[in-house]
């Protein structure tokens, strides 16, 4: 049976979110989906800050992902 985990997810602004999982297919290589948004990103000056951090958090998944990487 296939396995999906989300690694991580986070908002960007009220319409835009970043969203990493991990697929793993009994019938295929294990692999890692970014699922970024289909247009391009419009953000206020002021919440920029806060975009960004939420941005770079998400890909701190990397993190996660390895930790679940040792136990296979």
């Amino acid at each position: 049976m296939s396995k999906i985990t989300e690694l991580a997810s986070s908002r960007l602004n009220n319409s835009d979110a970043l969203l990493i999982i991990l697929s793993q297919p009994d019938d295929m290589p294990h692999s890692v989906i970014v699922h970024w948004p289909a247009m391009p990103t419009v953000i206020d000056p002021k919440a920029f800050s806060a975009a960004a951090d939420a941005a770079v958090r998400t890909f701190a998944a990397a993190v996660k992902f390895a930790q679940i990487r040792r136990g296979w």
